[in-house]
């Protein structure tokens, strides 16, 4: 099974007032195990970023001068994702962005990522199994105990690194074990550390049977096979 965890960068937050990403991250998956395939691009948007976008992931918009338009990248990035299954935290937001670049793209004959990929929403996923929580990535970092202490600014290929680890936890069954039951702030539960025996300490006794108490033993077999039954403690 391979699956791409994708997360795009924007210069806005609606594509239908004409803003474009600007960056796309992804690491692949195959059978749940990282590969280290990755396909990770700037791309100009040959429009202007919004200030409050900026201030999320701190590209500029003099970084991206000399970085190729999408339709430069286009071919490469369908590759890539084609035929795998997308893992993306609010997908709606990522793939209606990448529909819009799509459909600028003469070469691609009016495809979109439907046509190409099957998608995963995370935080969908995340909030049918924490309901009524907070179900961000930083929330979910949090709660399965992912250090994230690096992300100061949102990054493409940052952030879908950060949720491949995430998506793994979430669909991994149990992650620790929490016998106390409690919560923490955010109403998920603590993750308590598992104490482990000092292996210093003495090993177990073991009692073993005495005569007397095997020959009751033989006794009570005795009694299991009468009357020509069958006892497998003899075979």
């Amino acid at each position: 099974m391979r699956q791409i965890v994708l997360d795009t960068e924007t210069t806005g937050i609606d594509p239908r007032q004409g803003h474009r990403i600007i960056e796309i991250g992804c690491v692949e998956l195959v059978n749940r195990r990282l590969t280290g395939n990755t396909f990770h691009v700037y791309i100009n948007p040959q429009r202007l970023i919004e200030q409050e976008a900026i201030e999320v992931h701190g590209i500029t918009n003099e970084y991206l001068l000399d970085k190729p338009v999408f339709a430069d990248i286009a071919a490469d990035f369908a590759q890539f994702i084609n035929g795998a299954q997308l893992v993306i935290h609010n997908a709606p937001f990522d793939v209606g962005f990448m529909d819009h670049e799509f459909d600028r793209v003469a070469s691609m004959g009016g495809k979109k990522t439907a046509d190409m990929c099957t998608v995963l929403d995370t935080l969908e996923m995340a909030r049918q199994i924490h309901p009524g929580q907070k179900n961000n990535l930083d929330a979910l970092c949090k709660r399965y105990g992912i250090d994230n202490s690096h992300r100061e600014l949102h990054g493409a290929l940052l952030d879908s690194e950060i949720l491949a680890d995430v998506y793994l936890m979430m669909t991994g069954g149990q992650t620790a074990l929490n016998l106390s039951g409690k919560s923490n702030s955010d109403g998920g539960s603590q993750v308590e550390p598992i104490r482990r025996l000092d292996p210093s300490l003495n090993q177990l006794k073991v009692l073993r049977a005495t005569a007397d108490e095997l020959v009751e033993h033989e006794k009570r077999l005795d009694l299991v096979t009468k009357e020509g039954g069958s006892c497998l403690w003899r075979e």
